[in-house]
């Protein structure tokens, strides 16, 4: 794989860390990065505001997924008296 580095900024910070002499390549700069980042969260798709329940389900994302939100029928459980 090859990685091209087109912004002067990054560049620089690399060079600054390997001057340092805690790198030997910029590969080892970019997988110490990496290994102490964070990925970040996916960011959340805002559902429209609805005036009603069927608005909420009509607009939500997982409207079209045939999904199955009934339940099943509670049978209580048994009691010793």
């Amino acid at each position: 794989m090859t990685i091209e580095i087109t912004k002067p900024e990054l560049e620089a910070m690399i060079l600054k860390r390997l001057k340092s002499g805690a790198f030997q390549n910029a590969e080892e700069v970019i997988l110490d990065a990496l290994k102490t980042s964070e990925p970040k969260a996916p960011v959340a798709q805002k559902v429209p505001e609805a005036r009603n329940l069927a608005e909420l389900f009509a607009n939500s994302p997982f409207a079209g997924l045939d999904m199955d939100f009934e339940r099943d029928k509670d049978f209580g459980r048994e009691i010793e008296l």
